[in-house]
């Protein structure tokens, strides 16, 4: 195998999407390892460098097992691994719905556009702001979702700044996601609500439903 037809893979598993629009249905993830970022609040570091060498033909085979039409790519950073947009357009040939879970800091015009892009804008208490590909958003179709990770007010105040001044709501679904024992939820959609932000508040159902369980 080389580069072009094997991927590094951290975990592929079968559990309950927890985020973006898509949240509460089944889905087959597919976590890539390695990550160029280093975002603070990160709860995936064990894909930094754990994994395991597999074909795109025995990944594939491995997510079409699993009994659900809807298949996330996440990592770590997936677009990192040149193989992974030849994965992606053969789950969507085989008529399967794909998310694409990405950190925004690298180029997202290779992608399949069949597939939907959950694109992450880091905030500036991620410690990773400056690594924001802004020139990706004309890039973004109707469908595509954009997250915002919030862990305080200045971060929703940013954000809402980001939204008006790029006119990223309405049109399209922006969440707004409150970091995971750093910002109440409750808090943000306080906020949310006081603003009247065309937005929707996101929480990480898998976490509620079980804890910080690794894989899920």
């Amino acid at each position: 195998m080389n580069g072009e037809d094997r991927l590094l893979i951290n975990e592929i598993f079968y559990s309950i999407q927890g985020e973006s629009s898509y949240s509460g249905r089944p889905c087959a993830f597919v976590r890539l390892t390695a990550c160029n970022l280093r975002c603070v609040y990160c709860d995936t570091a064990y894909a930094f460098n754990e994994g395991q060498w597999m074909s795109v033909e025995s990944v594939l085979a491995e997510v079409l097992k699993y009994p659900t039409p809807l298949v996330e790519i996440t990592g770590g950073e997936p677009l990192l691994q040149k193989a992974v947009y030849s994965l992606i357009s053969r789950i969507l040939d085989a008529g399967r719905e794909v998310l694409i879970e990405t950190g925004g800091s690298l180029d997202i015009s290779p992608v399949d556009p069949r597939a939907v892009l959950i694109y992450d804008i880091k905030c500036p208490d991620s410690g990773m702001v400056e690594k924001n590909r802004w020139e990706n958003l004309s890039l973004l179709r109707d469908r595509d979702e954009i997250k915002f990770v919030i862990s305080s007010r200045k971060d929703y105040d940013w954000a809402k700044q980001v939204v008006a001044e790029r006119q990223l709501a309405p049109g399209r679904i922006v969440l707004f996601s409150a970091t995971w024992h750093q910002l109440p939820p409750d808090q943000l959609a306080q906020w949310i609500l006081e603003d009247a932000l065309p937005v929707r508040l996101q929480v990480q159902l898998h976490k509620i439903l079980w804890g910080e369980k690794r894989g899920v």
